[in-house]
């Protein structure tokens, strides 16, 4: 039996759009079946002085879940029985220091129900945030009165989470294309073969429209390293944030942080005299302005990184809260009109994503060569004389 190519497509794009419904449904799968036990409420009580209650009802329920969503978290959880409490998944390694190395797995805090003890120290997994206090053998968390927050010590917190093993994973899927595509380049005379045919086109795209026009003919291979290995990077980890696996990394804040720092680095140290004098004494302008304008041009360079790390994450963070509450309000209206036109309107907006997650990691890669040129960027200008 022949498959076409077009549906073949079509079938692809759709399993990818539906792989967000997935791991939502199953976190809610057992709610109609009547009402769900509070496994956390116990802790809550036990674990926190004034902690705010578990919610109860299915708005509520969808708000927290939606919440924890977004946020990293020490271990994969698959899927998992409201009834009864249990987790399906698999837990990842705890790398802490406080006062020495403490290794243990994320299951010794059965989900934040429990405190994990190493070497006679006691830490709890707090629920509300996902991060990791130290405590006494209670596993009391105490709480600022005015803000909430806990005021118990946080170790230095080394761990494996979600998205410590995204990275490693794009990483490593990384590694093995773009070696697989070198070898075939090396074999078949400077023609891609196997998966190379797919990523070939995107890496002269990146090389034709992208480092060269906004770079220039003389230094654009000096970035193309770059440039390729943070649009692959970006577009890996937002396709990963799709999966049913809840990874969110490029909505993370400090991942994006990290990647903004890495341009505003290369810009900066591969910058020529012409960049720098335009910034601190521009030619052309009377002099009593370049005083003014100097610290305005100067706050211009932290401005760039920064606009490219919270576009990055505000619309990857964006684009994951409402595909999860769209998704929600399946489970919030519970009949045959409400739950289809959700279904619906969130697999459209799953199919929407998977174009979101091209367009970022363009963007990112665009923006960071537009800087780049400005940085390396030969100015023929004549100071005028005032």
């Amino acid at each position: 039996m022949v498959i076409l190519k077009r549906p073949l497509r079509l079938i692809l794009v759709a399993f990818l759009a539906c792989l967000p419904l997935i791991s939502f449904a199953n976190q809610e799968v057992d709610a109609e079946h009547g009402k769900e036990a509070d496994t956390h409420e116990a802790v809550a009580e036990s674990h926190h002085e004034g902690a705010h209650a578990e919610p109860t009802d299915d708005k509520s329920k969808n708000k927290a879940f939606i919440g924890h969503h977004v946020l990293d978290s020490h271990d994969f959880t698959l899927t998992q029985d409201n009834k009864t409490g249990e987790h399906w998944g698999f837990p990842l390694p705890v790398i802490l220091w406080d006062e020495g190395l403490h290794i243990f797995s994320s299951a010794a805090f059965h989900h934040g129900e429990e405190v994990a003890e190493s070497n006679g120290n006691y830490y709890v997994l707090n629920h509300h945030d996902g991060k990791i206090y130290k405590t006494d053998a209670s596993g009391t968390i105490h709480e600022d009165e005015k803000t909430g927050f806990p005021t118990n010590v946080r170790p230095l917190d080394f761990s494996i989470t979600k998205t410590v093993v995204s990275i490693i994973a794009a990483a490593i899927l990384m590694f093995f294309v773009f070696t697989s595509l070198a070898k075939s380049y090396a074999k078949n005379g400077g023609i891609a073969s196997g998966a190379g045919r797919f990523f070939e086109p995107l890496v002269v795209y990146i090389r034709d429209e992208i480092a060269i026009p906004n770079i220039g003919e003389k230094h654009y291979k000096r970035y193309m390293s770059y440039l390729l290995t943070i649009f692959f990077f970006v577009l890996f980890l937002n396709i990963f944030g799709l999966t049913p696996l809840g990874i969110n990394a490029t909505g993370n804040l400090s991942i994006t942080f990290a990647l903004a720092l890495l341009t505003f680095l290369i810009t900066n140290f591969t910058a020529n005299k012409h960049y720098w004098g335009h910034i601190f004494w521009m030619p052309g302008v009377p002099k009593p302005m370049r005083i003014i304008l100097a610290p305005i041009e100067l706050l211009g360079v932290v401005i760039k990184p920064f606009s490219l790390m919270i576009r990055l994450y505000a619309n990857i963070f964006a684009g994951h809260i409402v595909l999860m509450s769209i998704i929600a309000l399946m489970f919030v209206f519970k009949n045959w009109i409400g739950s289809p036109l959700s279904f619906g309107l969130a697999f459209a907006l799953s199919i929407l994503e998977i174009l979101v997650a091209f367009l970022q990691a363009y963007i990112f890669t665009m923006l960071s060569a537009l800087y780049f040129g400005s940085a390396v960027q030969e100015h023929h200008h004549e100071e005028g004389h005032h």
